[in-house]
């Protein structure tokens, strides 16, 4: 791609695409061929103030609009998304590496997030209290939080970046949508959608910044007085840092955060079954999701089976360029992401683990890697690897196999194989996860579902009716309509 023909990204604010304060610019590049893949505005921490300044203009005449017309402008924003799948698959590949195919599901599943939103929010009604005192009418209503930031994270862009608007939207909030600085046209384009579904101006805007100015930015969109919520999804190191910033200021965040998922294999279970989900887990989108399975815990009886199976579907992988269609795993983020994955299995190789496939590079690419005999003495078996190496670990039995899905700081997803589904489930209930699949793989997510983390995972929901617990204020309203009389 030349720099000629470099799309470039602009702000939104207050329905106004324009460029940043002091018309600064910076570059993403495209992690397969290093080449230029956009331009976006660096934004300021007085552009993010204006923006915030924006949203709250807009905040009274979209919270009072019925739900309904809010729902179906979300729709509309659906169809504009699904019109636009392949163009939204295309930026992907360039802007993250992401393959085609990763791109296209992105927008299947957050066209989704669009309209289940607006259907969720629709359901929310009042609740009547019963009160003790004579003639008194009690309800519990459901309302607007105000401006919503959301902070969203490059690994699945147009699946994230929809996750941070979509229910704040739906549930009558104006957002200030701050993407990741290494995927800026990939979030623009979201907005883009929306703006052009008709949100009335200041309901939704776009802040883009350069990595370097990315702590001011989000600093100065917390501290904003009238932002209410804070959502972001990154990693835990990130999530604290917000937290802190958000507790300062008394602002409730909701955020799903780092992982560390296992993938418990009972000696019962269909093995075939089980290394399919292992293998799709641990290796789509190059192991960059949160969800990834990163320990398959084994019970030794089954392990050899097991491992040859993983082995062999990980080797048949199809790697090299995002934008072939064919191709399975694409490279990784950037060096430092290569890097971490490589100093992992270098580490638990030098400690006895044994290499079953994989292990190698060209350049950001990582081939599949499987291991096998990992222990507790190795960094890989605690420090999230985020990207294509999964760990097998073998136990002595589903009493073991619990105590090592547990020991972990991340509780975000996990899964569990057994034809025994009832005792599946039964150990479901003791595992530290904010979700569990049994007979299937970590990585799932879907529009209507609680979707978030327990520990070092982060806290709240996003999805379906739960979202509603997160960005709306929960208000006590009653009616007095006898007289009463009063103590003193």
């Amino acid at each position: 791609m030349s720099e000629t023909n470099v799309s470039g990204q602009r702000l939104l604010i207050g329905g106004r695409w324009c460029d940043a304060t002091g018309s600064e610019t910076f570059a993403v590049h495209n992690p397969y061929t290093a080449q230029v893949a956009s331009r976006a505005a660096a934004a300021t921490p007085a552009d993010a103030r204006q923006a915030a300044d924006a949203a709250q203009a807009a905040f009274e005449a979209w919270s009072q609009a019925p739900v309904a017309r809010r729902g179906e402008l979300l729709a509309q924003a659906a169809q504009l998304m699904e019109d636009r799948q392949s163009e939204f698959a295309a930026i992907v590949a360039e802007e993250t590496g992401g393959t085609f195919g990763w791109g296209m599901f992105n927008v299947m599943l957050a066209t989704g997030m669009l309209r289940e939103a607006g259907v969720h929010a629709a359901a929310v009604t009042d609740r009547e209290i019963e009160s003790h005192v004579p003639g008194k009418r009690m309800r519990a209503v459901r309302q607007p939080a105000g401006v919503v930031v959301g902070i969203a994270p490059w690994n699945a862009p147009v699946i994230l970046g929809t996750r941070a608007l979509a229910a704040p939207l739906a549930y009558g909030n104006t957002v200030v949508m701050k993407a990741s600085e290494a995927s800026p046209r990939t979030h623009g384009l979201i907005v883009e959608c929306l703006a052009d579904a008709g949100l009335p101006d200041g309901v939704v805007n776009l802040i883009t910044n350069a990595p370097a100015d990315a702590a001011e930015v989000v600093e100065a969109l917390i501290a904003h007085p009238a932002v209410r919520r804070i959502n972001f999804t990154g990693s835990s190191h990130v999530g604290r840092i917000i937290a802190e910033k958000a507790g300062r200021h008394l602002k409730r965040v909701v955020l799903e955060l780092g992982g560390k998922a296992p993938l418990v294999v009972l000696d019962d279970a269909d093995l075939d079954a089980a290394a399919a989900a292992a293998s799709f887990g641990a290796f789509m989108h190059q192991g960059q999701i949160c969800m990834s399975t990163e320990r398959v815990v084994v019970d030794r009886r089954v392990a050899d089976e097991l491992a040859e199976r993983l082995a062999a579907r990980a080797a048949a992988l199809k790697v090299g360029d995002p934008r072939d269609p064919s191709t399975q795993v694409g490279p990784l983020i950037n060096a430092a992401a290569l890097d971490r994955v490589s100093e992992l299995v270098q580490d638990a190789l030098e400690r006895g683990a044994q290499l079953l496939t994989g292990g190698e590079a060209d350049g950001l690419v990582y081939q599949p890697t499987v291991l096998r005999g990992v222990t507790p003495e190795m960094r890989i078996y605690r420090e999230e690897s985020f990207g294509p190496s999964v760990s097998i670990i073998e136990v002595d039995g589903p009493e073991q196999a619990v105590e090592v899905a547990n020991d972990t700081e991340y509780g975000l997803s996990a899964a569990i194989f057994s034809r025994d589904v009832e005792r599946a489930e039964r150990l479901a209930a003791r595992i530290q996860s904010g979700m569990c699949h049994i007979n299937d793989a970590t990585v799932h997510d879907e529009a209507q579902a609680p979707f978030g983390g327990v520990k070092a995972s982060g806290w709240g929901r996003f999805g379906g009716e739960w979202a509603a617990e997160e960005f709306t204020e929960l208000r006590w309203i009653s009616v007095q309509d006898e007289l009463r009389e009063y103590p003193i």
